[in-house]
């Protein structure tokens, strides 16, 4: 797909558009601030660009002020005392640095014991997690797409876990391929579930139109509440560009 970007000040508001070989307008809000994202067919004028933006002002300066009230948690050391997620809980960490080898577990009901070697690096710690992340969330998934393939009745030719900045999930309907965020291993079972089904329905229907939110209603009646419990739970602390 052939695409072109460019920086469009409107108003106020800063807005990176994307032209690509498409047939509508999207707007997205990205984290951590919600800057605004603009998907534009090939050719769209800039005045088109700026009326559709500037009619949707009101809804995207709402979404800044909830991406700004949102918790945040500070970057992680990998030290004792410290919380991390699991499937929407907090877990402090306890840190014994003179083992062996390597290793995570979970340390009772609400905590996560890290043996590591002498002086292991934050960033090595860091991946002993994700690694962890990565084989817990597969689990997770395993089981979903079990219980859910078979209702669905669709089958992605291929789906793989994968860390992204701005979405929980993606699918691309074409190739039948999905990710899904490495992160969603911190949310609450539910919220991962709600994940799961949205991307597999868009193996049935690309576009979130009315036929989509109607799939959505029918397979999981309170997929709102459950999308506003994952987009306002606590976000990691990350590098962004």
């Amino acid at each position: 797909m052939t695409t072109n970007a460019s920086l469009l000040i409107v108003g106020n508001m800063e807005v990176f558009v994307v032209h690509k070989n498409i047939k509508n307008l999207h707007l997205s809000l990205l984290p951590p601030t919600g800057s605004i994202r603009v998907s534009a067919p090939s050719g769209t004028s800039e005045d088109v660009i700026r009326s559709f933006v500037a009619a949707k002002s009101s809804w995207i300066k709402k979404q800044q002020q909830k991406y700004q009230d949102q918790s945040r948690q500070t970057r992680r050391e990998y030290v004792s005392g410290e919380t991390h997620y699991y499937l929407g809980k907090p877990y402090q960490l306890e840190v014994l640095s003179n083992a062996d080898k390597n290793e995570l577990s979970i340390k009772g009901k609400s905590g996560f014991l890290l043996k590591t070697k002498p002086e292991l690096a934050i960033e090595h710690k860091e991946q002993i997690f994700s690694e962890w992340h990565r084989k817990e969330l597969r689990l997770v998934l395993d089981n979903l797409i079990k219980k859910w393939q078979p209702k669905i009745k669709v089958t992605p030719a291929h789906w793989r876990i994968q860390r992204m900045k701005t979405r929980w999930g993606s699918c691309n309907h074409e190739t039948c391929r999905v990710l899904i965020n490495l992160e969603l291993i911190k949310k609450a079972p539910h919220c991962i579930e709600y994940v799961v089904v949205h991307e597999w329905l868009h193996l049935i229907e690309p576009k979130h139109n009315e036929r989509f939110i109607a799939l959505l209603d029918k397979h999981l009646p309170k997929w709102r509440q459950e999308k506003e419990e994952l987009n306002r739970f606590i976000l990691t602390y990350e590098e962004w560009e």
